[in-house]
């Protein structure tokens, strides 16, 4: 926090120490709980986005977790080969596919062309997905167990508090919707022909044999079938995972914003305060009706019940300035926590965003174009039309959650003046004015380090797809 950061540090471990767990408690091992309104901490915050994604052959099963001794490297082998499989079904639709495109160069129309590309980009992204989670393996599992072992899942003790539960919650609905639809998208695509009773395969590419003779045709529909699924899985599992992190992480923002708000009544507590005071201010407090709104992006504020708090015994408490001073640590030291897991997230999504933007565009302009211009049927009007709403979801998804990340990151300062720090400003004033100023570090989600992905890129992406549309709608005129 400062020069003498260090001395700051020993002392907040010491105070660790002497305090009583259940006043100090500030999301660590110990279940204290504040109110009827407070829950327990989750073990595994992650654990639905990294289960889709160990089944999609992203990240590597752990079996031999599961097995014994003997068994452990052929688990392992299984782990990697399955992964491989995963790999080289999305793969081998994706050359197909751009085998397909080449073709359709020569002797197709501008619609065939389009329609295939657009599937030669879908499957080579879905590889590249695969893959480029694969090689960073290790590094999300470090970043999602960092994620698990420091979060705090309610704020510091004071008059109110937060519980960051509804952000797992929420982060837990969104995958989970989100991974259904995704899957529900690609599964219509999939069983269009068994709908329409017609002896066709769902996705039309270039096969070097005759796919719809007996038996081969079975086999080549079902390999389909678990492309389709395994690709739309891996459609939504990079934006999902983006999103439960952004979801999680303003959590924490509004956990740090609460513990702010009640620095001075945390220091009251620990340095052995009157409770009957503390209750009185309580009663005083504005109704949340009454209160300042969007104080919080996610969490809704509750009264602590001040009666299930112990205060500690007289020859352990601190004075009110160490009190005051392990209080702001213990903010401060949430911050950096925040903070260096935005910037991991920052350094493990920023080259997946920008290869994902280069496929929403694209894949935008050529669904909106195959779609005008393309065979005019019910079934393959609402494979388009879901196609299209996912691609514009996803978009939507990355965009406004980094924005909305953006412009939480920069509210501690204001976070802080709703405190009562002018009461015992002067005991701790050093630490206030360095805390304040590290405190507008703006927490910044981009692409390749090329453009911030905000509301900005999101009418970027949009118009840049148009107008490439435009131009393909005048190509498709000249032709004809």
């Amino acid at each position: 926090m400062d020069p003498g950061g260090r001395s700051v540090h020993m002392l907040a471990n010491f105070n660790r120490q002497r305090m009583t767990p259940s006043v100090y408690f500030y999301g660590g091992d110990s279940d204290v709980l504040y109110s009827e309104h407070d829950s327990g901490r989750e073990d595994d915050v992650f654990k639905l986005q990294l289960l889709f994604m160990k089944f999609m052959g992203q990240v590597p099963m752990q079996l031999e977790r599961r097995l014994p001794l003997g068994w452990k490297n052929v688990a392992g082998m299984f782990a990697k080969s399955y992964c491989i499989f995963c790999v080289i079904s999305n793969l081998h639709l994706a050359i197909l596919y751009v085998k397909t495109t080449l073709d359709m160069l020569h002797n197709g129309e501008l619609e065939e062309i389009t329609d295939a590309l657009t599937m030669a980009i879908i499957y080579s992204f879905s590889t590249f997905a695969t893959c480029y989670w694969l090689f960073n393996a290790e590094a999300l599992n470090s970043f999602i167990g960092d994620i698990n072992a420091n979060y705090r899942h309610h704020s510091m003790a004071g008059l109110t508090f937060v519980s960051a539960e509804h952000s797992i919650r929420l982060a837990y609905k969104v995958t989970l919707y989100w991974l259904i639809a995704c899957c529900v998208g690609v599964v219509c695509w999939a069983l269009a022909p068994l709908l329409l009773r017609s002896h066709t395969l769902p996705l039309r590419c270039w096969y070097p044999f005759d796919a719809l003779k007996p038996v081969v045709y079975e086999v080549v529909y079902a390999t389909q079938l678990w492309c389709q699924i395994l690709m739309g899985c891996i459609f939504g599992n990079g934006s999902a995972l983006f999103v439960s992190v952004v979801l999680i992480m303003l959590g924490q923002f509004d956990v740090l914003y609460c513990s702010l708000k009640n620095v001075d009544y945390n220091a009251q507590l620990l340095a052995g305060g009157d409770l009957i005071t503390l209750r009185n201010l309580q009663r005083d407090l504005p109704r949340p009706a009454d209160d300042e709104l969007n104080q919080y992006a996610l969490l809704e504020e509750h009264l602590t019940d001040l009666t299930a708090l112990r205060v500690s015994k007289p020859n352990s408490r601190p004075s009110l300035k160490e009190a005051l001073h392990s209080s702001l640590v213990e903010c401060v030291l949430l911050h950096q926590f925040i903070l260096k897991s935005c910037n991991t997230l920052e350094g493990l999504f920023n080259p997946y965003c920008l290869i994902k933007s280069l496929q929403i565009t694209l894949q935008l302009c050529l669904l909106a174009f195959v779609g005008v211009a393309g065979e005019r049927s019910t079934m393959r009007t609402i494979n388009l039309v879901q196609y299209l709403a996912l691609t514009l979801s996803e978009l939507l998804m990355f965009t406004y959650c980094g924005e909305l990340l953006s412009s939480h990151s920069i509210r501690v300062g204001e976070a802080f003046w709703r405190s009562g720090w002018w009461l015992n400003g002067n005991l701790i004033k050093r630490d206030i004015f360095i805390f304040l100023a590290n405190s507008k570090r703006v927490v910044v989600v981009t692409a390749g380090k090329f453009y911030r992905m905000d509301v900005q890129r999101l009418r970027s992406v949009i118009t840049q797809a148009f107008s490439f549309l435009t131009l393909l709608q005048k190509l498709a005129e000249k032709n004809q």
